[in-house]
């Protein structure tokens, strides 16, 4: 297995409503995403990135969660949603400069006879400020369709300045 990176964006001083990858090639067997995000808001807690593939925003996802923050854990499911989880998102309420991280896979992501499948390992840790988490998330895009472009937003206010996504192709040959 072989991974060759695609593209990375970083976010610039004013944030971003959205990062969008778009005329993904076509070669790999695999895509792998990579993010490093906090946001611009001033809330604390815990917010998410949410993912669409090929400017779908019908409901057309199926996700899943388990994780826990160490005092609990938790499992979550939803239906007919628009929008799979791929990375938790630091709220800028917490103490500057700590960022989340996750990284997730985005299986056999050309295969057009079948849906597509995302699973991601996410955390982040606020120095105790209340907002640690680590949680897997499995998703579905309920579509046969070869993703050929990925949009990410955050679930509330903008990505921060230096929020980092990068993406990779996998080849299993």
């Amino acid at each position: 297995m072989s991974m060759y990176p695609i593209a990375t964006y970083t976010v610039g001083s004013g944030g971003s409503s959205s990062v969008t990858f778009s005329s993904i090639p076509q070669t790999f067997t695999h895509l792998q995403l990579r993010s490093f995000v906090r946001d611009t808001g001033s809330s604390t807690g815990v917010e998410a990135v949410k993912i669409q593939y090929n400017s779908d925003t019908g409901n057309n996802y199926v996700r899943h969660a388990v994780g826990g923050d160490g005092s609990s854990a938790f499992a979550a499911s939803a239906t007919s949603i628009n929008y799979n989880f791929v990375a938790l998102l630091i709220p800028g309420g917490y103490t500057a400069n700590l960022f989340s991280v996750g990284i997730a896979d985005i299986l056999d992501y050309t295969n057009t006879n079948k849906n597509k499948t995302t699973r991601a390992i996410v955390g982040q840790d606020t120095n105790n400020g209340g907002a640690q988490e680590a949680s897997l998330h499995s998703g579905i895009w309920l579509n046969t369709s070869a993703i050929t472009s990925i949009t990410l937003t955050p679930t509330a206010n903008n990505f921060a300045q230096y929020s980092t996504f990068q993406l990779y192709g996998i080849t299993t040959a």
